[in-house]
């Protein structure tokens, strides 16, 4: 029969606006051992999954720490209160901690302030609504009424409020149905419970016991740093800059190359100054997609790409701000955690400026074995090998320009570009 061998969330701390998605390992009725998922359209062997997320209210709300999720809050910075800044971002734990995280304070008011002067009352636009409650009170713990209860995933109600269970002055609220749940403004400060149960296909009843798992306390989303950018003269530019940013002198481009990181490596391990939520790919991809769109670059070359982040997030996005894709893999998998994974480079460019000619793969270990066998002798083979042999990869793309140097269209002589993505080196070369 179907079951469940293991639950687990890659961030025990959920984050406003980030999807969270729990990994599952299942044993089939074979006895074979799987992560796909086996939902009521496709059951496995008369049984199926059936999920559910509740929120955990406590009858008396308590306000968490800002930068410190599991800290119950005891200050409160007035100025983000006078400011209007979503309320949550406001509390600290202690004197140390506000003190901490002062400057950061001081560019949220000052991004608010320019917002209200420049387009009026938007702050809340730009910073997102939050609906939590708080006192106002500084050097005092802050406490507020529970937020009501609504079965919502983001904005959208899903189905009517279901109280499941009241114990010590606790109410779980069923907030979710599907494998994957956003957490939304009314989860900050609350602990999240996921549940997974197998399911008979005929009677619909649990079979057996459910699966379940419980959160931090949601926090809200850290606002992104406002970019200062430095004033250039128009004498240091090729072109001049749009609206957009962008420069609009006929026969330029702008190129972007950025490393995102792979998620296989992004672990505390490595990068233990840096909190387990800020690692959690679902709050990275975020903050990635807005810092290489808000570059608006004509081409862009990203590595360590993970092949399904490339397949179900960069491709799918960058193409609805008009960029094309192109990949190019690794040749053997990494074993991140729980399942094995395998990153690669990968290239995008805009359809408005270019047309995609040509791509050309090259796998430098086959390089390396190649030159090995005929230029070096047979004693010192191994050591070449285990030095050049490194499973790098480069993508080579060749793209024909769609604008001229004239500034018009120039049918009768083709522009080719040859845009060669180096994976081991971190380089871009133009030709």
């Amino acid at each position: 029969m179907l079951s469940v061998l293991r639950v687990h969330l890659p961030s025990d701390i959920p984050i406003v606006g980030c999807e969270l998605t729990p990994y599952l390992l299942l044993r089939r009725p074979d006895k074979t051992v799987t992560t796909d998922d086996v939902p009521e359209s496709a059951p496995l062997d008369g049984h199926f999954l059936r999920y559910k997320w509740y929120r955990i209210q406590s009858d008396r709300k308590v306000a968490v720490c800002s930068v410190h999720p599991s800290e119950q809050a005891t200050l409160q910075c007035l100025g983000c209160v006078k400011a209007k800044i979503p309320v949550a971002k406001s509390y600290h734990c202690s004197p140390k901690c506000f003190s901490d995280a002062w400057q950061h304070h001081r560019v949220l008011h000052d991004h608010a302030a320019s917002s209200v002067n420049e387009n009026g009352n938007e702050e809340e636009e730009i910073f997102g609504r939050f609906n939590s409650t708080g006192s106002g009170v500084v050097n005092a713990t802050l406490t507020g009424s529970a937020s009501s209860a609504s079965l919502t995933n983001g904005s959208t109600s899903l189905y009517p409020a279901a109280v499941t269970q009241r114990s010590g002055g606790e109410t779980w609220f069923e907030v979710g149905r599907s494998k994957t749940y956003t957490p939304s403004a009314d989860d900050i400060g609350h602990v999240l419970k996921f549940e997974c149960v197998v399911v008979d296909m005929e009677t619909k009843l649990p079979v057996g016991h459910p699966n379940t798992i419980l959160t931090s306390r949601v926090i809200p989303a850290p606002s992104p740093i406002p970019r200062r950018l430095i004033p250039v003269s128009g004498t240091d530019m090729m072109g001049q800059l749009d609206s957009d940013g962008r420069i609009s002198s006929s026969g330029t481009f702008t190129v972007l190359s950025y490393n995102i990181l792979s998620d296989t490596y992004a672990s505390s391990e490595l990068y233990s100054y840096c909190p387990s939520w800020a690692l959690s790919w679902p709050y990275r991809r975020q903050n990635l997609l807005r810092e290489i769109v808000g570059y608006r670059a004509d081409i862009v070359c990203l590595q360590e790409v993970q092949n399904d982040h490339f397949e179900e997030f960069f491709a799918p996005e960058l193409d609805k701000h008009g960029y094309q894709a192109l990949y190019k893999r690794k040749t053997n998998e990494v074993y991140g955690g729980n399942i094995h994974t395998i990153d690669g480079c990968a290239t995008f460019f805009r359809r408005d400026r270019f047309s995609h000619v040509k791509k050309y793969e090259v796998e430098f270990n086959k390089a390396a074995q190649s030159l090995t066998e005929v230029a070096v002798q047979t004693t010192q083979k191994k050591a070449a090998l285990n030095r050049l042999v490194k499973d790098n990869v480069a993508l080579i793309v060749v793209l024909e320009a769609k604008f001229s140097n004239q500034g018009a269209d120039n049918p009768g002589k083709r522009q080719l570009l040859c845009v060669r993505w180096n994976r081991n080196v971190n380089h871009t070369h133009l030709f």
